[in-house]
């Protein structure tokens, strides 16, 4: 076996030995800090291991019959291997028994996936953001009702997390109705009250003045799809979108504005940003998540604690 796969192996057994069942990536290559191994990702869904390949490489099958070595003795069950350079990125499961219902977990929340489509429906790299949301709901829990807009929701994720971490009024958003089904599944698997949120098939941009009225936002989470063809490209709308926001922002408000595209940098992120409106202040670029490791920032997904003072 080549030193590049034990650099991987060894890499994902010092991390399964650290126990814990929250999912979590394992080996991130494609943050390009391990030659030769930038095509790989190594993902823990237990009791499922998810093993994807960007690329193809001589020796798959050899390394995932390695992994499962490591993986069995800790209670995994089975190992999947997904391979995006295949038509329709297909997923087989590899080693063990195919796990029935794989979920995503993270601390008391669940979240089920869909292994045969090439987005599991559960993002590990905006775990920060997850944590600053809670953050940010505790840290209003005595000042009365506050409203939060999830803007490109995809399976509401940022949803039950917020509904977890306190009792507040969600409007989720996504043209995909698909994706707001899971999300409200997300929220009854987890024994979460819909009460107060919404779930609303609209396009964030072209029917903003649809759900703008069910503001005022306190809170905020933007995170678009780099790319989603003749809807959304980053690079043409982004900015537009930050633009119309403050219409249906409080007169202060707290946002999360994400951007997932290595040929955008922080820099420009910015730019886009302040020039947006003058009621826009960055306060922080989120840490990245440990799990991420990538050799060039502005290459990695950008996360940003936006605060939003309306101007007279």
């Amino acid at each position: 076996m080549s030193t590049n796969w034990q650099q991987l192996l060894e890499l994902v057994e010092s991390k399964i030995a650290q126990g814990g069942r929250d999912s979590r990536r394992l080996f991130h290559g494609r943050g390009r800090c391990y030659e030769g191994l930038e095509q790989i990702c190594v993902d823990s869904f237990f009791p499922a291991l998810l093993v994807t390949f960007f690329e193809e490489y001589e020796g798959e099958t050899e390394l995932c019959e390695t992994l499962w070595q490591l993986a069995e003795p800790h209670d995994y069950r089975g190992i999947a291997t997904q391979r995006r350079y295949q038509t329709g990125a297909p997923i087989e499961w590899q080693c063990g028994e195919p796990v029935a219902a794989p979920m995503a977990q993270r601390g008391e929340l669940k979240f089920p996936l869909t292994f045969e489509r090439q987005n599991v429906g559960f993002f590990l790299d905006i775990e920060p953001g997850r944590t600053w949301l809670e953050e940010q709901i505790r840290a209003r829990a005595e000042q009365g009702a506050v409203k939060m807009l999830n803007l490109f929701a995809f399976t509401c994720a940022f949803s039950a997390v917020a509904r977890a971490a306190g009792d507040i009024e969600i409007v989720n958003v996504d043209v995909n109705r698909g994706v707001l089904n899971r999300g409200r599944e997300n929220h009854e698997v987890n024994g979460l009250s819909l009460n107060g949120i919404q779930f609303l098939q609209f396009d964030a941009l072209r029917q903003f003045k649809r759900f703008d009225r069910r503001g005022p936002f306190q809170l905020g989470i933007v995170d678009p799809p780099t790319r989603q063809k003749g809807r959304f490209d980053v690079s043409h709308n982004y900015e537009k979108l930050v633009r119309q926001l403050p219409a249906c922002l409080a007169d202060e408000a707290d946002l999360l504005m994400v951007i997932n595209s290595p040929r955008h940098s922080e820099a420009h992120f910015r730019e886009l940003i302040l020039g947006a409106d003058r009621g826009y202040e960055i306060v922080t670029r989120l840490a990245q998540s440990p799990d991420f490791p990538d050799r060039d920032p502005d290459a990695a997904l950008k996360m940003l604690h936006v605060k939003y003072r309306r101007q007279e």
